[in-house]
């Protein structure tokens, strides 16, 4: 994936429409006003009011005993990772997955785990890869003590995992005695796309975890959910790795904002999501990919421009997308994103295939 800049390229015209990433939301006045209210205290104290809100909204929200606020999703992979895993461990998860690609190769330098990629169509798995992949257990094997799932999956085109499917391979890895960890950046996305709650998705998960900051559109902030026994020992990496915080309760007031006013609206981004591939796929050259949720991927070879030609032809037209390999773009739709900004990318990113 093509990263922004550290510095803004000031000799490119300003961003008209952001499709680089659902991170790229910006608060909204009410979730500013929402912050500046806020009632906190001493988050690593446990006295922060708001903190507390959040997590125990989020316990009840996933099913779990406990909840942990942190100021990333990559921390509470990490984490999750930690308290799970021994060095020198195996961890089940999809080879595209987020814990393999994205996380600059944390597991094996924080949890010294090593990640056996599963191969799955659209960044999910079932139950029979998942058996095939383990290993007899013997002394010069590494133990397999995790599986990993992503919901929606992002390399996976923002896939929903079916309900039944997502059961099968948690349950399987328990009777093989692993833990399950569900990477739940973008879960209420699923809920939405697919009407299963929250609850009935992570119910099998040992530990599961929602970020704010992409559609649900928070500056900062992701809670971290397990059991008692679990976020107490998560306490003490978030303690290590410099996750504790202060007066924090100002940025999980946006959160519970959050929760409130953006969650249901999600819809709008998948609708918006439908509408641009419909457009993209009016541009000849572009093969589009089924849309699930908020994410667009559309292959540019037949075009004769890679990934990143593509993009940046777009950008100098106002429109940021990410690339993810030589030919494939994905474009990312979210509550800063409508109907009108969508004709726009369309346009542009057609007349930079023209």
């Amino acid at each position: 994936m093509v990263y922004a800049p550290v510095r803004p390229d000031r000799s490119l015209p300003p961003v008209r429409v952001n499709l680089y990433s659902d991170t790229q939301t910006r608060p909204s006045p009410g979730m500013k006003d929402a912050m500046m209210r806020a009632e906190v205290g001493d988050e690593q104290s446990g006295d922060d009011p708001t903190i507390n809100a959040l997590c125990d909204r989020m316990a009840d929200l996933t099913g779990k005993p406990a909840a942990m606020f942190l100021p990333t999703g990559t921390m509470c992979n990490q984490i999750s990772l930690l308290v799970h895993c021994l060095p020198g461990d195996e961890i089940l998860a999809h080879e595209n997955s987020h814990i393999v690609a994205n996380e600059g190769g944390a597991p094996g330098a924080l949890a010294g785990a090593v990640i056996l990629g599963l191969r799955g169509e659209r960044g999910m798995f079932d139950a029979a890869t998942m058996k095939a992949a383990l290993r007899e257990k013997r002394r010069n094997a590494p133990p397999q003590t995790l599986v990993a799932v992503e919901q929606t999956t992002n390399a996976g085109g923002g896939s929903v995992w079916p309900l039944g499917l997502l059961n099968d391979v948690l349950i399987a890895a328990h009777a093989e005695g692993m833990k399950t960890h569900m990477d739940g950046a973008r879960l209420m996305n699923a809920v939405v796309a697919s009407g299963v709650t929250a609850r009935d998705m992570s119910e099998h998960a040992d530990s599961v975890w929602l970020d704010f900051t992409k559609g649900l559109g928070a500056p900062l902030g992701a809670v971290l959910c397990g059991s008692e026994a679990f976020i107490d020992q998560a306490w003490r990496w978030k303690q290590r790795l410099g996750g504790s915080m202060r007066q924090a309760g100002i940025c999980a007031a946006a959160c519970l904002y959050a929760l409130d006013h953006n969650v249901d609206r999600l819809a709008e981004d998948h609708a918006n999501a439908k509408l641009l591939a419909r457009g993209l796929k009016q541009v000849p050259g572009l093969a589009v990919e089924e849309v699930a949720t908020n994410l667009v991927f559309f292959d540019t070879r037949r075009t004769r421009l890679t990934a990143d030609e593509l993009a940046g032809r777009a950008r100098q037209a106002g429109v940021m997308v990410s690339t993810v390999g030589p030919y494939r773009v994905r474009a990312c739709t979210h509550l800063d994103v409508d109907a009108a900004s969508v004709d726009l990318a369309v346009q542009a990113i057609g007349a930079a295939v023209r």
